[in-house]
């Protein structure tokens, strides 16, 4: 089954950027075609040198690491996301493929069931 995790949601504040991260490697032991996105404010997710701790929140970045040891390649950001809040996909903490909105929603119909962070 092809399943796509969509993170839309700032890294901290709520739990949505953890939930996802956990959702994808949980499935992965179950589904070997599993493609992430992230778009929106959760291109802020992937952004290197993040300091959680002074908001009182646990450092979930070095756990994205982990998606290419769990063999999940599909691994997405939107580059106008990105274009808009100043952030280039190359300075991403993991290696991304930057996709406009017309090439994500061609991979999002792709998808057998999409899931919303």
């Amino acid at each position: 089954m092809k399943i796509g995790i969509i993170n839309q949601s700032f890294p901290h504040g709520s739990a949505a950027g953890r939930e996802s991260l956990d959702a994808v490697l949980a499935l992965s032991a179950f589904s070997e075609d599993i493609a992430v996105f992230f778009i929106d404010d959760g291109v802020f997710q992937l952004l290197p040198d993040q300091d959680p701790s002074k908001i009182l929140q646990r450092n979930y970045l070095p756990t994205f690491g982990m998606l290419e040891l769990y063999d999940i390649e599909q691994v997405y950001v939107c580059q106008q996301s990105c274009e808009q809040r100043g952030i280039d996909p190359q300075a991403l903490s993991i290696t991304v493929e930057a996709l406009t909105p017309t090439e994500l929603a061609e991979h999002f119909a792709q998808q057998q069931q999409l899931i919303r962070f």
